[in-house]
């Protein structure tokens, strides 16, 4: 019978290179998975790969879905490299999208531009107490939170649902679940006219840069990691595993609602049952395809983005469900888990033990 062998060393090489033969594999399966369909692989890799980066404006949508993906992943990559199994980002990105709107509803004409870094604040903080409900949990009755922050979720969405049927309910919105559009002096300032790529991205960046400093030149950075992944050598040397877990909660919590708040207060403009819109989960793919490390989930966000592009662009032109976008992020997830999984282990015949 098959069976996995450790490899003594795994290789450092494969290590590196196994997020691009991921990626090649998805591309394989996405192929045969046209023609299953009874449609052209050409023109349907060509909506994935293509539509999504051939002008400006494409570029500047690309960048759009990927900058959530890139903020929340960069709060998710600390957690994980602490051993803290964050799963409910999107939770915590729905509630940073509703504190951020529940301030941006405050906004009148005569409002100032204060309004945008109140806004990201509150998102921000939104986030963070979200997240900290969960690390509350873990700490205190040492709950899985896992299981913890993904319940949260889809109370975080019931949350949202009855803002906008009740309270926040626009009263000239023909009885639409949804709230007014924001003023505009609540817009998140735009880099370019004629695209809705705005500041975000600029802020997504310098959100990569600072993870990489404190991940790998500050002793808080080390200590956080430590603290996570060895809990006694970590009070040997003096940190705390405590520490690490609230720490990489709230800084993933609050990352997630800032996503949140640049999405509501940027290209959505209200609040609608529609903002979940999966960027919490797909940031989990979009951290482990970047192998948690900043400069490669900034490529790993904007490949991310793309699936959501073609996904929705296969839709309208192929016919085929939106869904499809989902089948190709779940792919690359496989590949990359069966990738990681040979590196590090051999396929042996021989008998059980």
């Amino acid at each position: 019978m098959l069976r996995l062998e450790a490899r003594p060393q795994p290789s450092r090489a494969w290590s590196l290179g196994s997020p691009l033969l991921a990626l090649a594999l998805t591309v394989l399966l996405g192929v045969i998975l046209f023609v299953a369909l009874g449609k052209d692989p050409l023109r349907g890799l060509q909506m994935f790969f293509w539509e999504p980066v051939k002008s400006g404006y494409a570029l500047g949508e690309l960048m759009v879905k990927a900058t959530p993906l890139l903020i929340i992943a960069l709060g998710l990559a600390v957690c994980f490299r602490s051993n803290v199994w964050n799963i409910g980002a999107e939770g915590q990105f729905v509630i940073g999208a509703v504190c951020a709107g529940g301030v941006a509803l405050l906004a009148d004409k005569g409002t100032g531009p204060w309004i945008i870094p109140a806004l990201l604040l509150a998102g921000v903080l939104g986030g963070m107490v979200w997240a900290g409900f969960t690390a509350l949990l873990r700490d205190r009755f040492n709950a899985n939170e896992i299981l913890v922050s993904l319940m949260l979720v889809y109370v975080a969405i019931q949350l949202l649902n009855f803002m906008v049927h009740g309270p926040w309910k626009d009263p000239g919105g023909y009885n639409f679940p949804q709230t007014k559009t924001f003023e505009a002096v609540t817009q998140i300032p735009r880099l370019m006219s004629g695209s809705r790529l705005n500041i975000g991205l600029i802020l997504a960046l310098l959100g990569a840069g600072a993870l990489w400093v404190f991940l790998f030149r500050l002793r808080a950075g080390f200590a956080l990691q430590v603290g996570g992944l060895a809990p006694a050598a970590a009070r040997y040397a003096g940190f705390s595993s405590r520490k690490a877990l609230w720490t990489a909660l709230l800084v993933s919590g609050g990352a997630a609602g800032l996503a949140g708040a640049l999405e509501v207060a940027g290209p959505i403009g209200q609040l609608t049952p529609y903002v979940p819109a999966g960027y919490g989960f797909a940031a989990i793919i979009v951290a482990f395809v970047g192998r948690l490390h900043p400069v490669g989930m900034v490529f790993s966000a904007i490949l991310m983005s793309m699936f959501y592009i073609g996904g929705e662009l296969a839709q309208s032109r192929l016919g085929l469900p939106k869904s499809l976008t989902g089948v190709f992020q779940g792919l690359l997830l496989f590949t990359l888990l069966t990738c990681d999984t040979l590196i590090n282990y051999r396929l042996r015949w021989g008998k059980g033990g």
